[in-house]
């Protein structure tokens, strides 16, 4: 059976797990389905439709599943999906999707949200990400997994960021920051492979040299990007995170963010 403090508000519409355990003051709506084992910390709010997965802990004040913030939402039904072993630390703000939007607000397994984030309608994040303070998502994010996104960062509406990618603290991304790749800056350059990030995910020493080489490339070169992708593909077509790469920039729709600090490159190519 859930353990629910005295204090705690949860609509008879709402779905507890067994283990479910929901702490003082925290107010739980209609249409939110909650997995075994997730804590709902002292005043935290979820509202619905919302379904969130095991072992989740959602931080006292989080707010959780709340209406998108978005002028044209003129309340249709949309959602919120969240895995497995995340952490939701005070005052987070989680949205639902909007219509327009596809609907759906995503988030995988394995995430930590700090303190004061915000993820905002109709976001894709994948597993085992990190948000640091104050990190914020506008809409149509997606955020692919392992990215780390630092303190104070504000990431545009419709930006990707890539696997593995890190974006320094107080950076404003307007485009889609590099797989692989440290992001730093309120006019964001690279600053070279987040080579330390992926010895700690015991990537292979072999995959890391690989990909040093392709990004030192896709960030030096003055190749326009419709010549060079096509050479990387070609002298590493058996490493699927070199081909991941490729297709991260070939498939922005924003364009990339591959400047050196101090130096302008062309998002786009020629």
């Amino acid at each position: 059976m859930a353990q629910i403090h005295p204090t705690a508000l949860v609509d008879p519409a709402a779905e507890l797990a067994e283990n479910v355990v929901v702490g003082p003051f925290a107010v739980i709506g209609a249409g939110v389905e909650i997995g075994a084992g997730t804590i709902v910390g002292a005043a935290a709010q979820i509202q619905g439709p919302t379904r969130i997965g095991r072992d989740n802990r959602m931080h006292g004040h989080a707010c959780i599943g709340f209406d998108p913030q978005d002028v044209t939402y003129r309340g249709e039904e949309t959602r919120l999906e969240i895995g497995d072993r995340n952490h939701f630390r005070e005052l987070c703000t989680i949205q639902r999707g909007t219509a327009k939007g596809g609907g759906t607000t995503r988030i995988g397994d394995d995430n930590l949200f700090m303190v004061y984030t915000h993820v905002a309608h109709d976001c894709q994040v994948g597993n085992r990400t990190i948000f640091a303070n104050n990190a914020t998502l506008a809409g149509h994010v997606e955020v692919h997994d392992h990215a780390s996104i630092s303190a104070f960062t504000s990431i545009h509406q419709f930006c990707r960021v890539g696997r593995h990618a890190y974006v320094g603290g107080y950076s404003v991304i307007t485009q889609d920051a590099l797989p692989f790749v440290k992001t730093v800056g309120i006019k964001p350059a690279c600053y070279g492979l987040n080579r330390i990030g992926l010895e700690r995910k015991g990537v292979p020493a072999e995959t890391i040299e690989r990909l040093e080489v392709a990004v030192r490339r896709l960030t030096r070169s003055r190749q326009p990007l419709a010549e060079l992708l096509p050479g990387l593909r070609e002298e590493y077509p058996d490493d699927p995170d070199v081909a991941y790469l490729v297709d991260f920039v070939t498939t922005a729709q924003r364009g990339v963010i591959r400047a050196l600090p101090g130096r302008k490159a062309s998002s786009r190519g020629g």
